[in-house]
């Protein structure tokens, strides 16, 4: 499946991937995997679950590795630091610098929350 979904995606921009194109596959991959997961245990699919949290695991092997928190957190006061954001109102500011240091390391939505978080204190 991730073999077809990489073809797909070459067959779409009309050359071959670039390394850091299939990693966003394998990423995109990756999080329907973590969604299926979610949907099959909460309507008790047990079946389903083992299968996809298999395909997950392989799929994780071939992913850089995520970022703890701490190393999450001291990229976000990094680019707060940068841009001088001093409220939740300038997220996007800090996003915009944030998200491509992390990229393939980190979920957007927990950077999203983090830098919240962070803008708030």
């Amino acid at each position: 499946m991730v073999l077809s979904a990489i073809k797909l995606a070459e067959v779409e921009k009309r050359q071959p991937l670039e390394e850091d194109e299939i990693l966003a596959v394998l990423q995109k991959e990756a999080k329907a995997r973590s969604e299926t997961i979610e949907e099959a245990r909460n309507a008790g699919r047990e079946d389903l679950v083992q299968g996809a949290e298999e395909e997950l695991a392989l799929l994780q092997t071939y992913l850089p590795a995520a970022m703890s928190q701490e190393e999450l957190d001291q990229e976000i006061k990094a680019a707060i630091a940068e841009c001088g954001a001093a409220g939740p109102q300038e997220m996007g500011k800090v996003m915009k610098i944030v998200i491509p240091r992390v990229k393939l390391r980190a979920d957007g939505k927990e950077v999203s929350e983090r830098v919240r978080a962070l803008l708030s204190n």
